[in-house]
């Protein structure tokens, strides 16, 4: 019962100061389940964030459902992602009408203009972890760079991008 409570309270936490989307959360998703909790490791964490932008949902909550999933099984997928959406749920439904009553007013506007770059920041640090963890040798940084080119240049689809880069994975890695 305590290992649920554990993994509860981690994802609850993960969803209680997660602002700004997937992204913004990895920093914080990332401490908790790899260095904090150890439930995975650098590189299991990189698969995750590959899956989930592979598979529908927010990356928390498929984080949450994979890594619950892992350690605890059915019920631990389950409470892990419970935890995740609970606080946004309740927040989000006790805040909604206030915040749309005074969205003009100087507080929330304030508040929304601190927390916008805030979650920037959260992002440019998710991209650093992750760049960190997943570009281990040149072959991996030469897919990064054509990747990036071609998201900038291009507007291919995302799922072509994913297609493409795990065919230039095939090519590189197998010479």
């Amino acid at each position: 019962m305590a290992a649920y409570l554990k993994l509860f309270l981690s994802f609850l936490k993960i969803g209680a100061f997660s602002f700004g989307g997937g992204y913004a959360m990895l920093p914080l998703i990332e401490q908790e389940i790899v260095y904090i909790n150890q439930w995975l490791t650098p590189s299991e964490f990189i698969d995750i964030i590959a899956i989930s932008q592979m598979s529908p949902g927010p990356i928390a909550v498929n984080a949450a459902t994979f890594v619950g999933y892992k350690y605890l099984g059915v019920l631990g997928s389950i409470v892990a992602t419970f935890g995740v959406v609970c606080c946004s749920f309740f927040l989000v439904t006790i805040l909604a009408k206030v915040i749309i009553k005074h969205y003009k007013s100087f507080v929330v506007s304030g508040i929304f203009s601190g927390i916008r770059p805030g979650v920037i920041g959260l992002i440019a640090a998710a991209c650093v972890s992750l760049f960190k963890s997943s570009i281990v040798d040149i072959k991996g940084f030469i897919i990064g760079v054509i990747v990036l080119f071609m998201l900038q240049r291009t507007k291919l689809h995302p799922i072509a991008i994913i297609f493409i880069s795990g065919a230039l994975g095939i090519a590189m890695y197998s010479i």
